[in-house]
């Protein structure tokens, strides 16, 4: 029976329902109620006849889908295509199962038990989606891939289904806008918060370092300093995320030259970010990219975006130009501008992103070079990617020089294809105007590859057998005061897991030649890491450089870097880096010790106790 819902200030014919009208419909409520409440009549006996054929109907109903895809990853979230309509509920266990047509020494298959490659637990679920942490597993989770329901989560479903399909009701009462009873228990409920909600995970630490420098007028000094490194996601409920790292000193004993740990230090990034998906507005302000325009470099500052539509994005950014590795590096130097994006697509198929805008360079308040930028992106799935920026600037000519007029200040095309699972071919093109300021001590690096090879390269890297991969790129480097062409060569390969130890290896050797600079470096590093538990690094190699832009170096170097957790909140790190030749030789010991956090263990006690009651 359906009640509805009426207007107690109906009127009946203009006036009020006669008073005997409302008796005799209350009572024809009540015996109608009554009559549903009797049990029915006891069946009329039949003579015994042949047996009746015996319908058997299943008294336990199994869940409608006990597979699920990953949609999305979010570091240990994972996003699938199944919720509540499916049967699941916080705190329902899923598996990733391993692949029956791949052997168990692959990476990619190794389980953390017989059969099973992760465990994950649903925290949060709507009807036709749910959100689900990592437990336990081998490996990251990629998209698409296909979750299980184990057969203990199967049986809860049957015999939740089965109860309730055997409950007997007498009578239902539904209402037209909503049961009250309904509301008040799901206001009452309590509901976990998103799993991304207050996450904060991270390490703060104190360090000490010690500089031996080398040579005539050999001097030590010391540093103090502080390491943070966090990763803050909905901070206090908000829409404001904190992700980074920052390395800075407190306290030098002493003067001393810039070391290689130092550059270094100075390439950090930390941003706090806006990102509401409900709201039109975004934000981001530290030491950071434009999200829409990364060739722009590293900005002390900030910016802030508004969506015009779906698909647009204007907005206005500024800070200074703090990073060592930028081509027109000067910490003195500043920038500002506007920008319109457009963009379209998902990673799944086919994306893309184009930005235009206007911006000027400052160094101090004078300005220095007005210019005009534009980024391009355009990629299908993982099969290919073309990447386009360029800039139309007019600088301000140094005095006693001829003016310089407007022209293209720099350009950047990158075209990337994979013919094939285990081999991408890539073109890229590079032009610069104007001579580079970054900072030449990372040369040896590789944080400047992007800068020493001018002109048109081509390379490609290929995976080979045994964890393998070799890569390598070859070119004429030329720019526009560049009376010749010469070769840029850069060969490497990296080999992972050795000898199953979990060790990688990686050695690269570079020779690049051009206007502003010629030499070649080699490198070599040594990595172990076992999550966040224990890391070893030890790089080695040397570098030869020869520029009218700073002094001619030849220099070998060693870095090394040990870092563990001690017990379930601390960490101790210990690096070592020397450096010979060239203009600089010096030792350096840096120790630190600090404190770790992670408030995803207690998120995940919360969860488990709110699927258990």
């Amino acid at each position: 029976m359906r009640v509805a819902r009426t207007n107690r200030s109906a009127a009946w014919l203009g006036g009020e329902l006669p008073v005997r009208l409302r008796l005799l419909t209350t009572a024809v409520l009540i015996s109608t109620v009554c009559a549903a409440q009797q049990p029915a009549l006891a069946p009329t006996p039949v003579a015994p006849s042949e047996p009746a054929q015996t319908v058997t109907t299943p008294s336990a109903t199994a869940p409608t889908r006990t597979e699920f895809h990953v949609r999305y990853v979010n570091g240990s979230n994972v996003y699938i295509d199944g919720g509540r309509n499916a049967g699941l509920t916080e705190g329902t266990k899923l598996v990733l199962k391993q692949n029956p047509t791949k052997p168990d020494k692959d990476e990619s298959n190794a389980p953390i038990e017989p059969g099973v490659v992760a465990k994950l637990t649903v925290v949060s679920v709507a009807s036709t989606s749910a959100v689900c942490e990592v437990v336990a597993s081998t490996r990251e989770l990629a998209q698409g891939e296909v979750l299980s329901l184990p057969d203990a989560e199967v049986a809860k479903i049957v015999e939740k289904n089965t109860i309730g399909n055997t409950r007997k009701y007498p009578m239902v009462v539904t209402f037209s806008e909503g049961d009250p009873l309904d509301e008040e228990v799901r206001n009452a409920l309590p509901r976990p918060p998103l799993p991304e909600v207050n996450q904060a995970r991270g390490r703060i630490g104190f360090d000490y370092s010690r500089i031996d420098e080398l040579g005539q007028g050999a001097s030590s000094s010391t540093e103090y300093g502080l390491i943070f490194r966090g990763d803050f996601t909905r901070i206090a409920g908000t829409h404001w995320n904190l992700n980074g790292y920052w390395r800075g000193n407190l306290q030098s004993s002493s003067s001393t030259e810039q070391t290689l740990q130092d550059a270094y230090n100075r390439t950090y990034l930390m941003s706090a970010t806006y990102i509401n998906p409900a709201s039109r507005i975004t934000a981001g302000v530290g030491r950071l990219f434009l999200p829409w325009a990364s060739s722009l470099e590293t900005i002390d500052g900030g910016y802030a975006g508004m969506q015009l539509t779906a698909n647009t994005v204007t907005g206005v950014f500024a800070g200074s130009t703090p990073d060592p590795t930028s081509w027109s590096y000067n910490p003195n130097g500043k920038i500002g501008g506007v920008f319109f994006n457009l963009h379209g697509g998902n990673f799944e198929n086919f994306r893309y992103s184009t930005t235009g805008g206007v911006g000027i360079n400052m160094l101090g308040w004078a300005v220095q070079r007005p210019f005009v930028f534009t980024e391009n992106n355009f990629s299908f799935k993982r099969y290919f990617s073309l990447y386009e920026s360029l800039q139309l600037d007019k600088p301000t000519a140094n005095p006693n020089t001829p003016a310089v007029g407007v022209g293209l200040g720099q350009s950047l095309v990158s075209l990337r294809v994979q013919v094939h699972p285990r081999i991408t071919l890539d073109l890229t093109d590079t032009y610069f105007r104007d001579v580079p300021t970054y900072d030449p001590i990372l040369v040896g690096t590789g944080l400047l590859d992007k800068y020493l090879f001018q002109g048109l390269n081509g390379g490609a890297r290929i995976q080979f057998p045994m964890h393998i991969t070799g890569y390598f790129s070859l070119g004429n480097s030329s720019d526009s005061s560049d009376p010749k062409a010469s070769l840029n060569t850069l060969f490497g390969a990296t080999m992972s897991n050795i000898w199953r130890t979990g060790l990688m290896a990686d050695v690269r050797y570079s020779k690049f030649d051009s206007a502003f600079a010629s030499g070649s470096y080699r490198s070599y590093s040594l990595t172990r890491d076992l999550g966040e538990r224990l890391r070893v690094n030890f790089q080695f190699g040397n570098y030869d450089y020869t520029s009218s832009l700073a002094a001619t170096s030849n220099s070998r170097f060693v870095n090394a870097m040990f870092d563990t957790n001690l017990g379930s909140r601390y960490f101790m790190q210990t690096m070592f880096t020397t450096q010979r030749g060239g203009t600089e030789n010096y030792n350096q010991w840096t120790t630190t010790l600090g404190y770790r956090f992670d408030n995803r263990a207690s998120a995940k006690r919360r969860a488990l106790v709110h699927a258990n009651q």
